[in-house]
């Protein structure tokens, strides 16, 4: 079969290739896929190539696709799982799970396993990791975003807190403080969105939500998505703040806090200065999490050690979510209480991957979704609108959008595949 994919050869080397797949091993699972998300840590792999922890050394001569945010079709399945599996039926990734304790993985470490691509083979061991996850729908951006929201669910469950009525009690708490303050800071891009839209129609609400973010622009879109009459009809008090507009951000986020700090804090950006921020504003007991993975191995920030010792605060970091928070995303999202689709600022076909892989701190927005089976230039969503009298696709999407809030939606992408389709 031949495919077409966004392959990494090296450093900053991202080329489209077309070759033949090899022929399917009995334990292993061809999808054709729908959609893939852009995720920012593909950049850093494109930024590091080889130096990269996932990235194999021969990566010059044998190229990875990239790409792990993927949600597509079952074409054909393999001996061992027909019994599990069957053709035809809809499907996404949980790519963060590891095969034995291995740093391969999708979208970094494999010719012929990654997102970024018309067709893919799943091999066998991450078949039998539980990590392909079906469901019926004909559907499939929701899906896409399963992976990341995943991520952001895990961030929540991973944050811990203290037995304070005990002190020799040893096992934490797990999860940010039901009817705690919950402080994002820096949190107005694809992944903050989501954070704040968990945090409202997530099971684990907090009582007041404060949110920061400097781009005025990502701070107004998401109160427009995630307005705070919204949040309070969930119980929660919503704050969106920009820094920029304060005298003392300390100061004055302690007070929104009602002056004894936050429960649990979430750092969306590799700032120092964010991160020692985060440090001063914990609550006795409270938790920051730092979410924002750093390109720089030697990122270093202080902390209060004496707060550490004396208030039991604590630090913790996460990358990826494991089976569970999928499940949970794919529930929420079923049920109609969160919209992984909020991340999802452009929509795109495979040919422009590489541009955008290679630039993507430089693209303003969120998500980039990525159609490999269709003909489509990198499209904000406000653009569609704009471009009506280009063409009449764009026109008929631009009235989709509209009446969906500006949100990406299935009726979209079905326009998008009836008329952009380009076979495979």
């Amino acid at each position: 079969m031949r495919v077409k994919m966004a392959s990494l050869y090296g450093k900053k080397d991202i080329r489209i290739r077309e070759t033949e797949l090899p022929d399917l091993r009995d334990d292993e699972i061809l999808i054709k896929v729908m959609s893939n998300g852009i995720c920012f840590s593909t950049y850093k792999a494109a930024m590091k190539g080889e130096e990269h922890l996932r990235v194999p050394e021969n990566v010059h001569g044998t190229p990875v696709v990239t790409g792990h945010e993927m949600a597509g079709i079952i074409e054909r399945v393999g001996e061992k799982w027909k019994g599990k599996y069957r053709e035809g039926t809809s499907c996404f990734l949980q790519a963060g799970i590891r095969y034995k304790g291995s740093e391969d993985a999708p979208g970094y470490s494999f010719e012929f396993f990654g997102g970024n691509a018309t067709y893919t083979i799943i091999p066998g061991g991450y078949i039998e990791s539980g990590c392909l996850l079906t469901y019926e729908d004909d559907y499939f951006a929701f899906a896409s975003m399963g992976e990341p929201v995943s991520c952001i669910i895990s961030a929540f469950h991973t944050c811990i807190h203290d037995y304070m009525e005990d002190m020799f009690v040893y096992d934490n708490i797990h999860g940010t403080k039901e009817g705690g303050n919950l402080l994002l800071m820096a949190s107005c891009g694809p992944m903050g969105i989501g954070a704040i839209d968990y945090a409202v129609h997530g099971p684990a609400r907090p009582k007041k939500l404060v949110v920061t973010e400097i781009n005025e622009e990502r701070l107004k879109r998401a109160a427009q998505l995630i307005s705070p009459k919204e949040a309070s009809d969930y119980g929660v008090e919503l704050i969106y703040v920009n820094p920029e507009d304060l005298d003392n951000e300390e100061q004055e986020l302690r007070q929104l806090s009602g002056g004894k700090g936050y429960d649990d804090i979430m750092v969306f950006a590799s700032s120092e200065r964010l991160v020692e921020l985060g440090s001063s504003l914990l609550a006795v007991n409270g938790c920051l999490n730092f979410f924002a993975g750093p390109t720089d191995e030697q990122f270093k920030a202080r902390v209060n050690f004496y707060d550490i010792h004396y208030r039991r605060t604590h630090y913790v970091g996460n990358s990826g979510g494991n089976l569970d928070d999928i499940r949970e995303m794919f529930d929420l999202s079923r049920e109609g209480l969160i919209t992984p689709e909020y991340m999802i600022t452009h929509v795109t076909g495979l040919s422009e991957v590489p541009e955008i892989i290679l630039n993507l701190p430089d693209i303003p927005g969120g998500k980039k979704l990525v159609y490999p089976h269709v003909d489509l230039p990198l499209m904000a969503l406000a653009d569609f609108e704009k471009q009506a009298d280009v063409d009449p696709v764009y026109k008929k999407i631009a009235g989709i959008l509209k009446a969906n809030h500006g949100v990406w939606c299935k009726e979209a992408e079905q326009v998008l595949f009836a008329e952009k389709w380009i076979g495979d």
